[in-house]
């Protein structure tokens, strides 16, 4: 009997073990264009602000490429509802800020500042559209995944 109870604490350790790994999922590359790689190849920092003439709230991006990426690969603004948007950026910001708390655990020169955002102010449609692509960017350009979704354009 002792052996069995040995053997049963001993699989489930292996299992506690095994569990314990990083779960930090990569996105698949196999269908970024040529286009999206030559994005992700500038070298030259693109400074994006994001405002919405309606609201007070801005956010600035300094990434390489994405200026370029966002005119010529995403999708045109209309295409997502604000409802969308607001939805996905909220879970994609919650995984940002926690991967901000944990430099260890991730990059800390991929998620350096966190991002304040509430889910109980109306942003503007502009500032949702830009912040949900630069998300859709930031995890094809890096093979990082902020959410529970697939990763596409």
């Amino acid at each position: 009997m002792k052996k069995i109870l040995i053997a049963l604490y001993s699989l489930v350790l292996v299992i506690l073990i095994a569990s314990c790994g990083s779960t930090q999922e990569t996105v698949d590359v196999s269908d970024i264009t040529d286009a999206e790689k030559e994005a992700f190849s500038q070298t030259e920092g693109d400074t994006i602000k994001i405002s919405s003439d309606e609201t007070e709230y801005e956010i600035i991006i300094i990434e390489p490429g994405f200026n370029i990426w966002l005119s010529s690969i995403a999708r045109m603004p209309g295409y997502y509802s604000q409802g969308f948007l607001e939805t996905r950026n909220q879970i994609m910001v919650t995984n940002w800020n926690q991967r901000v708390m944990q430099p260890n655990r991730f990059n800390p020169d991929l998620y350096q500042l966190p991002i304040n955002y509430e889910s109980n102010i109306d942003y503007g449609y502009e500032v949702n559209y830009k912040l949900y692509n630069y998300f859709i960017y930031f995890q094809r350009k890096y093979r990082q995944r902020l959410g529970p979704f697939v990763v596409r354009i």
